[in-house]
Protein backbone atom coordinates (compact mmCIF):
# COMPACT_ATOMS: atom_id res chain seq x y z
CA UNK A 1 0.00 0.00 0.00
CA UNK A 2 1.43 3.43 -0.96
CA UNK A 3 2.25 5.83 1.89
CA UNK A 4 -0.38 8.40 0.92
CA UNK A 5 -3.17 5.83 0.65
CA UNK A 6 -2.02 4.22 3.89
CA UNK A 7 -2.21 7.58 5.68
CA UNK A 8 -5.72 8.28 4.33
CA UNK A 9 -6.84 4.83 5.42
CA UNK A 10 -5.33 5.44 8.85
CA UNK A 11 -7.14 8.79 9.14
CA UNK A 12 -10.44 7.16 8.15
CA UNK A 13 -10.06 4.47 10.80
CA UNK A 14 -9.16 7.12 13.33
CA UNK A 15 -12.33 9.06 12.64
CA UNK A 16 -14.45 5.97 13.34
CA UNK A 17 -13.00 5.44 16.84
CA UNK A 18 -14.57 7.07 19.91
CA UNK A 19 -12.38 9.86 21.27
CA UNK A 20 -12.03 8.08 24.63
CA UNK A 21 -10.51 5.07 22.85
CA UNK A 22 -8.04 7.24 20.96
CA UNK A 23 -6.99 9.03 24.13
CA UNK A 24 -6.49 5.73 25.89
CA UNK A 25 -4.11 4.63 23.16
CA UNK A 26 -1.81 7.63 23.80
CA UNK A 27 0.47 6.08 26.42
CA UNK A 28 3.39 8.49 26.69
CA UNK A 29 4.26 9.31 30.28
CA UNK A 30 3.75 12.99 30.99
CA UNK A 31 4.21 12.67 34.72
CA UNK A 32 7.29 14.89 34.55
CA UNK A 33 5.46 17.80 32.93
CA UNK A 34 5.77 21.09 34.78
CA UNK A 35 3.37 23.38 32.88
CA UNK A 36 -0.32 23.12 33.67
CA UNK A 37 -3.19 22.68 31.24
CA UNK A 38 -5.10 19.95 29.44
CA UNK A 39 -2.79 17.35 27.92
CA UNK A 40 -4.48 17.54 24.50
CA UNK A 41 -5.23 21.26 24.51
CA UNK A 42 -8.61 22.91 23.92
CA UNK A 43 -9.47 20.67 20.93
CA UNK A 44 -8.51 17.21 22.11
CA UNK A 45 -9.98 15.35 19.10
CA UNK A 46 -8.02 17.41 16.56
CA UNK A 47 -4.91 17.21 18.69
CA UNK A 48 -5.04 13.43 18.86
CA UNK A 49 -5.69 13.24 15.12
CA UNK A 50 -2.61 15.33 14.27
CA UNK A 51 -0.56 13.56 16.91
CA UNK A 52 -1.46 10.15 15.52
CA UNK A 53 -0.88 11.21 11.91
CA UNK A 54 2.53 12.73 12.59
CA UNK A 55 3.59 9.65 14.55
CA UNK A 56 2.44 7.34 11.74
CA UNK A 57 4.40 9.27 9.11
CA UNK A 58 7.35 9.58 11.50
CA UNK A 59 7.54 5.81 11.99
CA UNK A 60 7.70 5.47 8.20
CA UNK A 61 10.62 8.00 8.25
CA UNK A 62 8.43 10.21 6.08
CA UNK A 63 9.45 13.46 7.77
CA UNK A 64 8.05 15.61 4.98
CA UNK A 65 4.44 14.51 5.57
CA UNK A 66 4.93 14.19 9.32
CA UNK A 67 6.15 17.76 9.75
CA UNK A 68 2.88 19.74 9.24
CA UNK A 69 1.01 17.52 11.70
CA UNK A 70 3.90 17.70 14.19
CA UNK A 71 3.95 21.50 13.90
CA UNK A 72 0.22 21.68 14.68
CA UNK A 73 0.71 19.57 17.84
CA UNK A 74 3.80 21.58 18.85
CA UNK A 75 1.84 24.83 18.64
CA UNK A 76 -1.63 23.80 19.77
CA UNK A 77 -1.21 21.02 22.38
CA UNK A 78 2.38 21.19 23.66
CA UNK A 79 1.63 18.93 26.63
CA UNK A 80 0.45 16.07 24.44
CA UNK A 81 3.64 14.03 24.64
CA UNK A 82 7.32 14.43 25.41
CA UNK A 83 7.91 12.54 22.15
CA UNK A 84 6.81 15.70 20.32
CA UNK A 85 10.13 17.29 21.35
CA UNK A 86 12.32 14.22 20.94
CA UNK A 87 10.94 13.58 17.44
CA UNK A 88 10.90 17.28 16.65
CA UNK A 89 14.65 17.62 17.20
CA UNK A 90 15.29 14.80 14.73
CA UNK A 91 12.95 16.18 12.08
CA UNK A 92 14.08 19.80 12.36
CA UNK A 93 17.75 18.75 12.36
CA UNK A 94 17.15 16.74 9.18
CA UNK A 95 15.55 19.78 7.52
CA UNK A 96 18.50 21.97 8.58
CA UNK A 97 20.93 19.52 7.02
CA UNK A 98 18.93 19.47 3.79
CA UNK A 99 18.38 23.25 3.57
CA UNK A 100 20.21 24.99 0.71
CA UNK A 101 18.94 28.52 1.34
CA UNK A 102 20.92 30.28 4.11
CA UNK A 103 17.95 32.28 5.43
CA UNK A 104 15.76 29.18 5.61
CA UNK A 105 18.52 27.30 7.37
CA UNK A 106 18.85 30.04 9.99
CA UNK A 107 15.08 30.03 10.55
CA UNK A 108 15.13 26.27 11.07
CA UNK A 109 17.98 26.59 13.59
CA UNK A 110 15.83 29.10 15.49
CA UNK A 111 13.01 26.53 15.41
CA UNK A 112 15.33 23.84 16.77
CA UNK A 113 16.34 26.08 19.68
CA UNK A 114 12.64 26.78 20.30
CA UNK A 115 11.92 23.04 20.47
CA UNK A 116 14.46 22.66 23.24
CA UNK A 117 13.15 25.69 25.14
CA UNK A 118 9.55 24.52 24.91
CA UNK A 119 10.51 21.05 26.09
CA UNK A 120 12.05 22.60 29.22
CA UNK A 121 8.93 24.72 29.75
CA UNK A 122 6.56 21.76 29.59
CA UNK A 123 8.66 18.79 30.69
CA UNK A 124 11.62 20.25 32.64
CA UNK A 125 14.86 18.12 32.68
CA UNK A 126 16.57 21.46 32.18
CA UNK A 127 20.16 20.34 32.69
CA UNK A 128 19.84 17.43 30.25
CA UNK A 129 17.92 19.40 27.59
CA UNK A 130 20.30 22.38 27.77
CA UNK A 131 23.19 19.98 27.17
CA UNK A 132 21.54 18.82 23.94
CA UNK A 133 20.63 22.39 22.99
CA UNK A 134 24.16 23.71 23.53
CA UNK A 135 25.66 20.82 21.57
CA UNK A 136 23.39 21.50 18.58
CA UNK A 137 24.04 25.23 18.77
CA UNK A 138 27.78 24.50 18.67
CA UNK A 139 27.17 22.30 15.61
CA UNK A 140 25.05 24.78 13.65
CA UNK A 141 26.32 28.13 14.95
CA UNK A 142 29.89 27.57 16.20
CA UNK A 143 30.58 31.32 16.13
CA UNK A 144 28.00 31.94 18.92
CA UNK A 145 30.66 31.19 21.53
CA UNK A 146 29.25 33.18 24.43
CA UNK A 147 25.71 31.84 23.96
CA UNK A 148 27.00 28.26 23.70
CA UNK A 149 29.11 28.76 26.81
CA UNK A 150 26.22 30.12 28.89
CA UNK A 151 23.88 27.27 27.83
CA UNK A 152 26.40 24.49 28.47
CA UNK A 153 27.71 25.98 31.71
CA UNK A 154 24.18 25.99 33.10
CA UNK A 155 23.66 22.44 31.84
CA UNK A 156 26.81 21.12 33.55
CA UNK A 157 26.15 23.06 36.75
CA UNK A 158 22.62 21.62 36.93
CA UNK A 159 23.42 18.07 35.84
CA UNK A 160 26.75 17.53 37.61
CA UNK A 161 27.73 13.87 37.52
CA UNK A 162 24.67 13.10 35.37
CA UNK A 163 26.00 15.22 32.51
CA UNK A 164 26.32 13.53 29.13
CA UNK A 165 29.76 13.19 27.60
CA UNK A 166 29.07 15.21 24.43
CA UNK A 167 27.99 18.41 26.21
CA UNK A 168 31.07 18.16 28.46
CA UNK A 169 33.36 18.14 25.42
CA UNK A 170 31.63 21.13 23.83
CA UNK A 171 31.43 22.97 27.13
CA UNK A 172 35.20 22.72 27.52
CA UNK A 173 35.73 23.94 23.96
CA UNK A 174 33.42 26.87 24.62
CA UNK A 175 35.45 27.83 27.69
CA UNK A 176 38.60 27.93 25.57
CA UNK A 177 36.68 29.97 22.99
CA UNK A 178 35.66 32.48 25.69
CA UNK A 179 39.29 32.80 26.79
CA UNK A 180 40.36 33.36 23.18
CA UNK A 181 37.75 36.14 22.96
CA UNK A 182 39.19 37.57 26.21
CA UNK A 183 35.82 37.24 27.90
CA UNK A 184 37.20 34.83 30.52
CA UNK A 185 40.51 34.70 32.34
CA UNK A 186 42.90 31.92 31.28
CA UNK A 187 42.46 30.25 34.67
CA UNK A 188 38.86 29.43 33.63
CA UNK A 189 40.33 26.73 31.39
CA UNK A 190 41.91 25.04 34.40
CA UNK A 191 38.78 25.48 36.51
CA UNK A 192 36.65 23.99 33.73
CA UNK A 193 39.08 21.13 33.29
CA UNK A 194 38.90 20.39 37.02
CA UNK A 195 35.08 20.42 37.08
CA UNK A 196 34.75 18.29 33.96
CA UNK A 197 37.46 15.81 34.99
CA UNK A 198 35.71 15.12 38.28
CA UNK A 199 32.46 14.34 36.43
CA UNK A 200 34.27 12.08 33.96
CA UNK A 201 36.20 10.27 36.70
CA UNK A 202 32.93 9.68 38.57
CA UNK A 203 31.32 8.12 35.49
CA UNK A 204 34.36 5.99 34.69
CA UNK A 205 34.18 4.60 38.22
CA UNK A 206 30.40 4.10 38.01
CA UNK A 207 30.66 2.20 34.71
CA UNK A 208 33.69 0.07 35.61
CA UNK A 209 31.82 -3.15 34.82
CA UNK A 210 30.07 -1.93 31.66
CA UNK A 211 32.50 -2.25 28.77
CA UNK A 212 30.66 -0.12 26.20
CA UNK A 213 29.87 2.77 28.53
CA UNK A 214 33.32 2.62 30.09
CA UNK A 215 34.96 2.83 26.65
CA UNK A 216 32.76 5.83 25.80
CA UNK A 217 33.72 7.71 28.97
CA UNK A 218 37.40 6.89 28.54
CA UNK A 219 37.19 8.25 24.99
CA UNK A 220 35.63 11.46 26.35
CA UNK A 221 38.41 11.69 28.93
CA UNK A 222 41.00 11.36 26.17
CA UNK A 223 39.26 14.12 24.20
CA UNK A 224 39.31 16.49 27.17
CA UNK A 225 42.93 15.64 28.02
CA UNK A 226 44.13 16.29 24.46
CA UNK A 227 42.22 19.59 24.34
CA UNK A 228 43.71 20.66 27.67
CA UNK A 229 47.25 19.58 26.82
CA UNK A 230 48.43 22.93 25.38
CA UNK A 231 47.45 24.62 28.66
CA UNK A 232 48.69 21.86 30.99
CA UNK A 233 52.37 22.70 31.40
CA UNK A 234 53.45 23.30 34.98
CA UNK A 235 54.66 26.87 34.27
CA UNK A 236 51.29 27.72 32.71
CA UNK A 237 49.35 26.24 35.61
CA UNK A 238 51.54 28.01 38.17
CA UNK A 239 51.18 31.36 36.40
CA UNK A 240 47.40 30.90 36.33
CA UNK A 241 47.08 30.13 40.03
CA UNK A 242 49.86 32.01 41.82
CA UNK A 243 48.03 35.33 41.71
CA UNK A 244 44.77 33.74 42.89
CA UNK A 245 46.57 32.03 45.75
CA UNK A 246 48.27 35.29 46.79
CA UNK A 247 44.89 37.04 46.83
CA UNK A 248 43.01 34.28 48.73
CA UNK A 249 45.48 32.04 50.61
CA UNK A 250 42.70 30.82 52.94
CA UNK A 251 40.06 30.04 50.31
CA UNK A 252 39.54 26.32 50.93
CA UNK A 253 37.79 25.70 47.61
CA UNK A 254 40.62 27.42 45.71
CA UNK A 255 43.25 25.46 47.67
CA UNK A 256 41.53 22.17 46.87
CA UNK A 257 41.42 23.13 43.20
CA UNK A 258 45.12 24.10 43.09
CA UNK A 259 46.31 20.94 44.83
CA UNK A 260 44.05 18.68 42.76
CA UNK A 261 45.07 20.16 39.41
CA UNK A 262 48.79 20.32 40.18
CA UNK A 263 48.80 16.77 41.49
CA UNK A 264 46.83 15.49 38.49
CA UNK A 265 49.31 17.14 36.08
CA UNK A 266 52.38 15.97 38.08
CA UNK A 267 53.44 19.46 39.17
CA UNK A 268 53.98 18.42 42.80
CA UNK A 269 57.57 19.70 42.94
CA UNK A 270 56.42 23.27 42.40
CA UNK A 271 56.59 25.60 45.41
CA UNK A 272 52.95 26.63 44.90
CA UNK A 273 51.84 23.04 45.38
CA UNK A 274 53.69 22.87 48.69
CA UNK A 275 52.30 26.19 49.92
CA UNK A 276 48.74 25.41 48.86
CA UNK A 277 48.85 21.94 50.41
CA UNK A 278 50.30 23.34 53.63
CA UNK A 279 47.61 26.04 53.80
CA UNK A 280 44.87 23.51 53.12
CA UNK A 281 46.21 21.22 55.84
CA UNK A 282 46.17 24.07 58.38
CA UNK A 283 42.60 24.99 57.48
CA UNK A 284 41.26 21.45 57.07
CA UNK A 285 43.69 18.98 58.62
CA UNK A 286 43.16 15.37 57.58
CA UNK A 287 45.12 12.14 57.52
CA UNK A 288 45.60 12.42 53.75
CA UNK A 289 46.79 16.03 53.83
CA UNK A 290 49.18 15.25 56.71
CA UNK A 291 50.57 12.31 54.74
CA UNK A 292 51.00 14.45 51.63
CA UNK A 293 52.72 17.20 53.63
CA UNK A 294 55.06 14.59 55.06
CA UNK A 295 56.07 13.45 51.57
CA UNK A 296 56.49 17.03 50.36
CA UNK A 297 58.63 17.91 53.38
CA UNK A 298 60.84 14.94 52.58
CA UNK A 299 61.27 16.25 49.03
CA UNK A 300 62.51 19.50 50.56
CA UNK A 301 64.92 17.63 52.88
CA UNK A 302 62.94 18.77 55.91
CA UNK A 303 63.12 15.46 57.78
CA UNK A 304 61.94 16.73 61.17
CA UNK A 305 58.84 18.38 59.69
CA UNK A 306 58.22 15.27 57.60
CA UNK A 307 58.36 13.10 60.73
CA UNK A 308 55.84 15.32 62.51
CA UNK A 309 53.43 15.16 59.58
CA UNK A 310 53.80 11.38 59.21
CA UNK A 311 53.14 10.92 62.92
CA UNK A 312 49.99 13.04 62.54
CA UNK A 313 48.92 11.01 59.52
CA UNK A 314 49.52 7.72 61.35
CA UNK A 315 47.38 8.97 64.25
CA UNK A 316 44.55 10.19 61.99
CA UNK A 317 44.35 7.32 59.51
CA UNK A 318 41.66 4.78 60.39
CA UNK A 319 42.48 2.10 57.84
CA UNK A 320 45.30 -0.24 58.93
CA UNK A 321 46.94 -0.25 55.49
CA UNK A 322 47.08 3.56 55.51
CA UNK A 323 48.49 3.60 59.04
CA UNK A 324 51.20 1.13 58.00
CA UNK A 325 52.07 3.29 54.99
CA UNK A 326 52.60 6.34 57.23
CA UNK A 327 54.42 4.42 59.98
CA UNK A 328 56.80 2.82 57.47
CA UNK A 329 57.88 6.22 56.14
CA UNK A 330 58.09 7.57 59.69
CA UNK A 331 60.33 4.69 60.79
CA UNK A 332 62.57 5.28 57.76
CA UNK A 333 62.88 8.97 58.69
CA UNK A 334 63.78 7.94 62.27
CA UNK A 335 66.40 5.60 60.84
CA UNK A 336 67.92 8.35 58.69
CA UNK A 337 68.13 10.56 61.79
CA UNK A 338 69.82 7.68 63.65
CA UNK A 339 66.97 7.60 66.13
CA UNK A 340 67.11 3.80 66.11
CA UNK A 341 64.98 3.19 69.16
CA UNK A 342 62.08 5.29 67.82
CA UNK A 343 62.40 3.66 64.40
CA UNK A 344 62.05 0.23 66.02
CA UNK A 345 59.03 1.40 68.03
CA UNK A 346 57.26 2.47 64.83
CA UNK A 347 58.23 -0.78 63.07
CA UNK A 348 56.77 -2.71 66.00
CA UNK A 349 53.53 -0.73 65.66
CA UNK A 350 53.36 -1.92 62.07
CA UNK A 351 53.81 -5.52 63.22
CA UNK A 352 50.98 -5.07 65.72
CA UNK A 353 48.73 -3.99 62.86
CA UNK A 354 49.96 -6.74 60.51
CA UNK A 355 52.16 -9.51 61.99
CA UNK A 356 52.94 -10.73 58.47
CA UNK A 357 54.35 -7.47 57.15
CA UNK A 358 57.87 -8.61 56.30
CA UNK A 359 59.28 -5.16 55.56
CA UNK A 360 58.89 -4.16 59.20
CA UNK A 361 61.10 -7.06 60.31
CA UNK A 362 63.63 -6.18 57.61
CA UNK A 363 63.75 -2.63 58.92
CA UNK A 364 64.40 -3.75 62.49
CA UNK A 365 67.10 -6.10 61.20
CA UNK A 366 68.72 -3.18 59.36
CA UNK A 367 68.57 -1.07 62.52
CA UNK A 368 70.39 -3.79 64.45
CA UNK A 369 73.00 -4.33 61.75
CA UNK A 370 73.67 -0.58 61.62
CA UNK A 371 74.31 -0.55 65.38
CA UNK A 372 77.54 -2.58 65.33
CA UNK A 373 79.76 0.45 65.77
CA UNK A 374 77.54 1.74 68.59
CA UNK A 375 77.29 -1.51 70.54
CA UNK A 376 80.90 -2.59 71.16
CA UNK A 377 80.47 -3.37 74.85
CA UNK A 378 80.15 -7.10 74.05
CA UNK A 379 83.95 -7.48 73.87
CA UNK A 380 83.48 -8.79 70.33
CA UNK A 381 83.58 -5.45 68.50
CA UNK A 382 79.79 -5.23 68.22
CA UNK A 383 79.51 -8.35 66.06
CA UNK A 384 76.85 -9.89 68.33
CA UNK A 385 74.31 -7.47 66.89
CA UNK A 386 74.37 -9.48 63.67
CA UNK A 387 72.78 -12.42 65.49
CA UNK A 388 69.64 -10.41 66.30
CA UNK A 389 69.72 -8.76 62.88
CA UNK A 390 69.68 -12.16 61.14
CA UNK A 391 66.91 -13.30 63.49
CA UNK A 392 64.74 -10.48 62.12
CA UNK A 393 65.60 -11.28 58.51
CA UNK A 394 64.70 -14.93 59.10
CA UNK A 395 61.40 -13.87 60.67
CA UNK A 396 60.64 -11.62 57.68
CA UNK A 397 61.30 -14.48 55.27
CA UNK A 398 59.11 -16.87 57.24
CA UNK A 399 56.03 -14.63 57.39
CA UNK A 400 56.15 -12.76 54.08
CA UNK A 401 57.09 -14.50 50.81
CA UNK A 402 57.27 -11.15 49.04
CA UNK A 403 60.48 -10.24 50.91
CA UNK A 404 62.07 -13.71 50.75
CA UNK A 405 64.75 -12.80 48.21
CA UNK A 406 65.78 -9.60 49.98
CA UNK A 407 65.77 -11.29 53.39
CA UNK A 408 67.91 -14.19 52.13
CA UNK A 409 70.45 -11.77 50.66
CA UNK A 410 70.73 -9.93 53.97
CA UNK A 411 71.09 -13.18 55.91
CA UNK A 412 73.94 -14.19 53.62
CA UNK A 413 75.56 -10.75 53.91
CA UNK A 414 75.44 -10.32 57.68
CA UNK A 415 76.01 -13.89 58.82
CA UNK A 416 79.53 -13.47 57.43
CA UNK A 417 80.11 -10.93 60.21
CA UNK A 418 79.35 -13.33 63.08
CA UNK A 419 82.16 -13.69 65.66
CA UNK A 420 84.76 -16.36 64.90
CA UNK A 421 84.26 -19.69 66.68
CA UNK A 422 87.72 -19.34 68.24
CA UNK A 423 86.77 -15.95 69.72
CA UNK A 424 83.69 -17.52 71.25
CA UNK A 425 85.78 -20.37 72.71
CA UNK A 426 88.21 -17.99 74.45
CA UNK A 427 85.25 -16.14 76.00
CA UNK A 428 83.53 -19.30 77.22
CA UNK A 429 80.60 -18.65 74.87
CA UNK A 430 78.93 -21.83 73.61
CA UNK A 431 77.23 -21.91 70.23
CA UNK A 432 73.53 -22.65 70.38
CA UNK A 433 73.06 -21.23 73.86
CA UNK A 434 71.04 -18.13 74.73
CA UNK A 435 72.59 -14.70 74.77
CA UNK A 436 71.17 -11.22 75.36
CA UNK A 437 72.46 -8.46 73.13
CA UNK A 438 72.70 -5.31 75.20
CA UNK A 439 73.24 -1.72 74.13
CA UNK A 440 69.92 -0.10 73.11
CA UNK A 441 68.73 -3.41 71.62
CA UNK A 442 68.28 -5.58 74.75
CA UNK A 443 67.05 -8.62 72.88
CA UNK A 444 67.66 -12.32 73.47
CA UNK A 445 69.16 -14.47 70.70
CA UNK A 446 71.28 -17.59 70.08
CA UNK A 447 75.09 -17.64 69.95
CA UNK A 448 76.54 -18.46 66.53
CA UNK A 449 80.07 -18.43 65.17
CA UNK A 450 82.00 -18.90 61.95
CA UNK A 451 85.16 -20.93 61.42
Amino acid sequence: MKKGIKAVFFLLMLSLLPISTILAQETEDNSSSVAKGPKYGSDSATCVMHLSLYREFYKQKNFKDAFPHWRWVFRSCPLASQNVYIDGVKMVSARIDEAKDAAKKEALIDTLMMVYDQRITYFNREGYVLGRKGTDLYTYRPDKTEQIYQILKKSVDLSGNKSEGGPLVYYFRSIIGMVDLQKLDKSAIVDGYDQISQIIDHNIKENAGKAEKLASWENIKGNIESTFEPYATCPDLISMYEKKYAESPEDVELLRKITTILERKDCTKEDLFFKATESLHKLEPSAQSAFLMGKLSLQKDQASKAADYMQEAANLFEDSADKIKALEILASINFSQRNFSQARTNAQKIIQLNPNYGKAYLLIGDLYAASASMCTGDDLGGSTVYWVAVDKYQKARSVDPSVEEEASAKISQYSRHYPKASDLFFRDMVEGTSYTVGCWINESTTIRGIK
